[in-house]
Parts: structure tokens; sequence; C-alpha cells
């Protein structure tokens, strides 16, 4: 996540915490976590386990292709596997963050759980196969994990695509996606009418219109979920600034205000993976940190938002 645009970094947060600060201290083969140790949600449609943080890669990974602009990304995506985990989300969309993902990965150790997810954001059927296929080769993969629909683009389209790629076993799973809360009602009647494995949307303890229909359609339907805008793009660090984390906390394993949002999110039963973007070592850490240990149950969620509206 880089500075806040008020100049307040996230940094200032991780500091504030002794665990943090020894997380800061740590290099990437001194913080593999154990397998036993990271949460992972059930994809409804296979019973598959996912680790319940991932990463996306919109902004954070669209640099350009010098070794200087890319060098401090192997180190941060060698984190993201190291802590466990799995799912990397990116899209045509991002520039060249598709590439730069791929380039990566051939450079990562202990990456046999990747899981890739990325998007067709075009009109048209042979344009969206098209772009479809420079995503694998830019990705430098054969098959696709999860293929999905960006902001609802032509999907009446690329849904019959989708459909006959997954059954040719060009791509695994099939999903939809928004980031934008003025598509929620069209989403909510496409989750009951398309053949869907996943859908994404925004969600975080402060953005919780996914609560009243979005989560229940997709638990009702046996659709996995994949949430963008954890941190609200930076405005609830914004809003926590300057203050402590509470001692209660440590009852779900907290030691951040970036494992607090990201925790309040991956204690809803219908939520699958999160997916954080970060270019930073620090934050990627520190985000890893929120899929080990305990969760917060359902009565300490809301004790989490009604102290987080008390600041």
């Amino acid at each position: 996540m880089g500075k806040l645009q008020t100049g307040f970094s996230r940094r200032h947060f991780l500091k504030s915490t002794a665990t943090a600060s020894l997380l800061y201290s740590l290099i990437p083969g001194e913080i593999a976590a154990a397998e036993s140790g990271v949460i992972k949600k059930t994809i409804p449609s296979t019973g598959e386990r996912l680790s319940v943080i991932g990463v996306g890669t919109s902004r954070t990974f669209d640099v350009n292709s010098t070794t200087a602009a890319q060098s401090p990304l192997v180190e941060v995506m060698q984190a993201f596997f190291d802590n466990g985990g799995q799912l990397i989300d990116s899209s045509p969309m991002y520039g060249t963050a598709e590439a730069v993902t791929g380039t990566l990965l051939e450079r990562i150790n202990n990456k046999q759980k990747l899981f890739t997810a990325t998007k067709v954001w075009t009109n048209g059927k042979q344009q969206g196969i098209n772009q479809m296929e420079r995503s694998m080769d830019r990705l430098g993969v054969d098959q696709i994990d999860l293929m999905q629909i960006h902001n609802l683009r032509d999907w009446q389209t690329h849904i019959n695509t989708l459909v006959d790629w997954k059954a040719r076993g060009k791509i695994r799973y099939i999903g939809i996606t928004t980031s934008h809360g003025r598509y929620h009602d069209e989403l909510e009647e496409i989750l009951q009418q398309l053949p869907l494995d996943f859908v994404q949307f925004s969600y975080n303890i402060l953005d919780r219109d996914a609560e009243q229909r979005l989560l229940p359609i997709a638990s009702e339907r046996g659709i996995a979920t994949l949430i963008n805008r954890p941190f609200q793009r930076g405005s609830l660090f914004r809003k926590v600034r300057g203050q402590a984390l509470p001692d209660w906390v440590s009852e779900f394993d907290c030691a951040s205000w970036g494992q607090f949002f990201l925790k309040f999110i991956a204690a809803h039963p219908a939520v699958t993976c999160i997916i954080p973007a970060t270019s930073k070592f620090k934050h990627m850490v520190d985000n890893m940190a929120a899929g080990h240990g305990r969760l917060p149950d359902e009565p300490t969620r809301r004790r989490m938002i009604e102290y987080l509206e008390w600041l």
C-alpha cells in the first residue's frame, strides 16, 4: 500500500507494535510459515482449500520492465509464498501487472500452490479470446485457475467462452467482478443466473454494503468470494492515525491495524479470500500475518465496528 495521501504512511502503524517491529527485522527465509498455521477457506464448488489472504496487483505491480523497478517486487512476492499465500489476482486493465507477475513468478521459489486469477476486460467474443490468450502468455501458465469477467463488461458474451474454456480445461474456475457499488444491483441478478464459481467485490469494516445481499447470495448459491479494497484505498489507515490498538485484539492474534482490518473481513463465513495490493515487503509480511492465528467471533466483529465508529 505505500504512503497514504495525507503523507502519513502505513509504516507508522506497523512500528507501533512490538510484533510488527520484529517482523521488520526478518528476511524472507526466516518468515516461512508452517502450512498448518495458515487460515484456509473452502471453494464451495469443488471443496478445494485456499489461503484466506491473497494479493492484488492493481497499481502496485504496474511497473516498467527494468530490473531496478521489478527487483523489489521479487522479495515481496517471495514473502507472499513463504507465508502460505496462493491467489494472485491481476487484469489486463492493470497496465503491465500481468507481464510483471509472470516475470516475477519465474524468479520465485516455493510456489507449488500458486493460484492464478485474472480477468477478461474487453467487448466481443474474439477480442475476449485474444485477450485471455495474451494473459496466459504474460503470466507464463498453460492453465489459469480463475478467469473473471472484469466489472461486468460484456458479460453476456464472455460467459459462453468461459464455460467452454472451463469444459476444455483451459481455466479451472469462472468468476465475475466489480469494485463499484453502483453495479451491485445488476451483480445480484447475475449471481442468481450464471454458473459462477467466484465473485469479486469490495467489502471492509466501513463499507459493509455487501453484507446485505452479495455475501448472503454467494453463500446461498455456493459461490466463493474475493474481496477487494479491504483498506478502502487507505482511508481506514487515515481514520486510525495516531490511535493505539485496543488491548483486546490479542484475543484474536492481532498485532497491527492492517491485521485488524483484514481479520474482520476474513472472519465473515462467506468470505473466501481477500486480495490487498502492496509493493512493500513490510506490508506484505503484515498482511500475511492476518492469515494466521485466531479470527474474531461475531460478537467481537461487532465490537470492532463499534470501536472504529467511536474513534
